[in-house]
């Protein structure tokens, strides 16, 4: 992300935080994964936001001020032993000359500094909640600064979330993020593309997963979350991760995974057939869950709720299983009763952007939030069939995802994952190798 963007970021927050108060963004730490080593570290998606600083052990201060707001950045020092190991680190140097922070302290510095750098402040804005450790800390650095700076122009006397306000401000995406998302998008595109074609009946979900890496790393980018790669039975479990069996002749193969790129994610779910020729029950089904996934995507638009393409996916699938003979009724009773939740249990979407389940609330005083320019959202139905009584078995361990990224424009929508097809006999030409 370039500086004069990240400037921008902090300079709105400081208008919105106020000339009396402060705001503290604290960076993520590693996380031991075992003994010596820790998991790879990803930065917190707030601090990455604000100052576009991805080492560990940092804070940023966003101090508004009549005579010129400051930000500051507490980063680890310069370390010739710890950098041998670990590799370079910015040091406060960088800190100041290449993320352009006013004034850089040593991240030991921080709780002699930090009290009286709050002494003035009337609010205090913080992620407040998230880390009981922080939070005390915050606490430990107000009492500091109550009990040693008695004679400063305020009193401190308000802990408020910082997440209300700058959560709000990540939900709008501006054109340089969208184009990360894009980068990132097309990245996905492509995993998925040499996932298809490598399927084969006999083959494990794992090579099928190494295949998504690949086409990853390769382009400079990492898995935005865990990729889900399961067959048969196993496309029925939503959250499956294991991606550790065998894929047979005659099953489905649903695949949810995207790339993040420097920090953005992509979130696409396709879901073909193992051996690349759909069955006609599988086409059924499949056909159904599309037909609900392009409804829904015509209802993001400006003006609209945000539940207003989950409502219109949930009547297509509805009115569909009824014809399946899988529901019995009337749609509109059915939809009332919350019956189709008996294979269709989630939700249609959930922003996206730097967290693939992004931040922004999606209700306002008990309303769906209005969909608006800029916010970026998944469309993602599905049916998921399990082997249960009463269900014909021929429908038994058919489970089918759609899922796209979906930018709200000026004049409707744009699909960022738009090129890599839904439709199923396009998904069996590509598998055939045919299409490219």
């Amino acid at each position: 992300m370039n500086t004069k963007e990240l400037t921008k970021r902090r300079k709105t927050l400081m208008r919105m935080v106020g000339h009396k108060g402060i705001a503290i963004v604290p960076s993520a730490n590693p996380v031991p994964r075992n003994r010596d080593v820790d998991h790879v570290f990803r930065q917190d998606s707030d601090f990455l936001y604000l100052t576009g600083f991805e080492e560990p052990n940092a804070l940023a201060l966003l101090i508004p001020d009549k005579e010129g707001d400051r930000y500051i950045l507490f980063c680890r020092e310069r370390n010739a032993d710890q950098e041998i190991w670990n590799g370079c680190r910015a040091g406060l140097e960088g800190a100041e000359k290449n993320y352009l922070a006013d004034k850089a302290y040593a991240i030991n510095q921080l709780d002699e500094i930090l009290p009286r750098l709050l002494s003035d402040r009337e609010r205090i804005f913080y992620p407040m909640g998230r880390d009981a450790s922080f939070d005390h800390k915050v606490i430990s650095w107000v009492n500091q600064s109550r009990g040693s700076y008695r004679d400063a122009k305020h009193i401190l006397h308000e802990l408020l979330s910082l997440d209300y306000l700058l959560h709000d401000m990540r939900l709008y995406k501006s054109r340089s993020e969208v184009s990360l998302m894009r980068k990132a998008a097309k990245v996905s595109i492509a995993a998925h593309v040499r996932a298809m074609q490598a399927c084969e009946p006999g083959k494990h979900e794992y090579e099928i997963e190494a295949e998504l890496l690949y086409e990853f790393k390769k382009a400079g980018c990492v898995p935005a979350y865990p990729s889900i790669v399961g067959g048969g039975g196993n496309t029925c479990i939503l959250h499956y991760t294991e991606n550790s069996q065998v894929l047979n002749d005659g099953d489905l193969l649903l695949i949810d995974a995207g790339a993040e790129c420097q920090g953005y994610a992509s979130d696409i779910t396709r879901t073909f057939p193992v051996n690349g020729t759909f069955s006609n029950i599988q086409r059924e089904v499949y056909e159904l869950v599309l037909e609900a996934q392009t409804a829904a995507i015509r209802k993001v638009k400006p003006g609209n709720h945000w539940n207003d393409p989950h409502h219109e996916a949930v009547k297509v699938l509805t009115k569909g299983l009824v014809g399946l003979g899988l529901l019995k009724g009337k749609p509109a009773k059915l939809i009332k009763d919350e019956k189709y939740r008996q294979f269709y249990m989630h939700r249609t979407g959930h922003w996206l952007g730097l967290d693939v389940h992004d931040v922004g609330d999606y209700r306002f005083d008990e309303e769906w939030r209005l969909l608006e320019p800029g916010m970026t959202l998944t469309v993602e139905p599905g049916l998921y069939i399990t082997r249960t009584k009463g269900v014909p078995k021929y429908f038994w361990n058919i489970g089918i995802r759609i899922e796209d990224d979906v930018l709200v424009t000026k004049d409707g929508n744009q699909v960022l994952t738009e090129k890599l097809t839904r439709d199923p006999d396009e998904i069996e030409a590509l598998m055939a190798g045919s299409v490219h």
